[in-house]
């Protein structure tokens, strides 16, 4: 067909050695990509019936949005060219999270992607840091939560607070991570994963609904995490249990000190 034919038109040799799939109907393509450190990238394209005239439609597995420039003379080479533009722009964004997922434990996400921002990193025994590294500026100051018990954390955010002016973007964040709270991460060789994978103490699952467990008890001598939900719905059936506006008051289930829990959002198909 005509529509056949223009594809196969824009398919130079070089570029054929990069694709690594394409539908019967030759609409829809994925070509492989690697940028100069060596990541492997696929991109997909869905080309469109008025194609060349029309844009294809292009997604990838990546943090910021592919935008394409296309004319009716641009060919899929255009396309995978751009896409190597993007990646080498996003190099240094990726080294930073690799050195993450290679030198400590990462909770969150399990299994990331390309397009993850973010990463839920172990400190300690029920205690961690959430960073939300940006992607055009990847060594400047992460977006930083503290999760845990108060005792642990509160030190912590202080430490996070009155060293931040130390923070120098021509270190990695993960070394600036340890110099500005002064620590040192628990790593891949110096501990086991499994030593912080701590169930919920409710429901004994470490994942639920994706959720892993991030409600703590803040007695030193306890320190039992829980689901936020299974904390909440485990203190509304104890009658000594208060609840003011969207905090429910009650005891550990473990230890018995004061714990309080925030009501779960609502979800908008109940």
């Amino acid at each position: 067909s005509v529509f056949n034919n223009a594809v196969c038109d824009r398919l130079c040799p070089c570029l054929i050695m990069r694709l690594v799939f394409i539908d019967t109907e030759f609409r829809t393509l994925r070509l492989k990509a690697e940028d100069s450190s060596g990541r492997q990238h696929v991109v997909t394209v869905k080309l469109k019936p008025k194609h060349p005239l029309e844009a294809p439609v292009c997604t990838a597995d990546l943090p910021v949005p592919l935008a394409m420039t296309w004319t009716a003379q641009s060919s899929l080479t255009h396309v995978h060219t751009q896409f190597l533009l993007l990646l080498e722009s996003l190099a240094e964004f990726w080294a930073v999270l690799d050195e993450i997922d290679q030198k400590t434990w990462v909770l969150e996400p399990e299994k990331p992607s390309r397009a993850d921002t973010m990463r839920r990193i172990v400190i300690g025994n029920n205690v961690s840091i959430k960073v939300e590294v940006n992607t055009r500026h990847p060594n400047m100051l992460p977006e930083c939560c503290l999760l845990g018990a108060d005792h642990v954390v509160t030190p912590l955010r202080n430490k996070l607070n009155s060293n931040m002016h130390l923070w120098n973007p021509e270190c990695s964040v993960l070394q600036n991570l340890r110099d500005v709270l002064e620590i040192e991460f628990p790593s891949p060789a110096t501990h086991e994963k499994s030593s912080f994978s701590v169930e919920c103490g409710i429901c004994y699952s470490y994942r639920l609904n994706s959720d892993i467990p991030d409600q703590v008890c803040n007695d030193s001598r306890c320190g039992q995490p829980f689901h936020q939900a299974c904390l909440y719905e485990w203190l509304r059936g104890i009658p000594s249990s208060r609840q003011s506006f969207s905090i429910v008051f009650g005891e550990c289930p473990y230890c018995s000190k004061p714990i309080t829990v925030k009501c779960p959002p609502r979800n908008p198909e109940n």
